[in-house]
């Protein structure tokens, strides 16, 4: 081979080395655990899919940051064990943020708010918690409405029904089994519109905090959280948001103000 020869394939072989076409890295894809039994805020729907506003709120996030997103149904007891073991890069589930709660995991900004709401019998009216007492109550365990009614009545009150998730509590609720229940307002007001024939009544206890919903994450990973709090951020300031709430609570509803910074 001639010394021109060698000098065109060096050249040659330069360029692919360090001009050729780079193709671009397929988008990181992120795990999400939630707890698909807590309509409208995610659910499966007859084709065995998972929707729901959570849904719908984790894709706009995952499309406008440019990463995708995977979600695996997982039962609430267990929700906060997988994201703090890795088995979940982050969970929603219409999880309130609590102080007890942020000692465990991460939370993103609010984006949703929530607070806890009484749910009765037709023949049943009550003003707080406090006027439930000796009544059989139904509450998903370990969650706000458990915390609720365990300060009131005490953790071990065998008045307190507990469930491993609120389609649970509220099917006990609908056969008569307890005097009421106590949950996040979203899905109950919700579950109450759509069974108007049971003539729920609804109250707030005025020591029922406002509360907000919160996507959790493992704690240390500020760098998922940050990039999801961006992408919340650019939802809301494009309308994407608002149209994710109109889809799901109604046109007539406006979406809350949330306390993001």
């Amino acid at each position: 081979m001639s010394l021109k020869h060698i000098f065109a394939a060096a050249a040659c072989a330069a360029t692919v080395l360090t001009c050729g076409p780079v193709s671009a890295a397929d988008p990181v894809t992120y795990t999400v655990g939630t707890g698909a039994t807590y309509r409208p805020f995610e659910f499966q729907a007859p084709n065995k899919e998972l929707v729901g506003f959570d849904i719908d709120l984790v894709k706009a996030i995952a499309k406008e940051q440019g990463f995708k997103v995977e979600f695996i149904n997982t039962l609430f007891g267990v929700i906060f064990e997988s994201v703090r073991n890795g088995d979940r890069d982050m969970i929603i589930s219409g999880i309130t943020i609590t102080p007890q709660r942020k000692e465990a995991v991460d939370f993103s900004y609010p984006y949703f708010a929530a607070h806890q709401l009484i749910l009765t019998q037709k023949n049943l009216t009550v003003k707080s918690v406090a006027d439930l007492k000796g009544k059989n109550v139904a509450v998903v365990a370990n969650s706000a409405g458990d915390i609720a009614c365990s300060k009131v009545f005490g953790k071990a009150s065998s008045n307190i029904k507990r469930f491993d998730n609120t389609p649970l509590v509220l099917e006990e609720l609908s056969a008569g089994g307890v005097d009421a229940a106590v949950g996040d307002i979203g899905v109950f007001a919700y579950y109450a519109l759509q069974n108007p024939e049971k003539q729920f009544n609804m109250a707030r206890d005025p020591s029922f905090e406002d509360q907000y919903f919160g996507i959790a994450f493992r704690k240390g990973n500020t760098e998922l959280r940050d990039k999801v709090n961006e992408g919340l951020k650019k939802i809301i300031a494009n309308g994407e948001y608002a149209k994710i709430y109109a889809k799901w609570f109604g046109d007539k509803t406006q979406p809350p103000k949330l306390p993001i910074p």
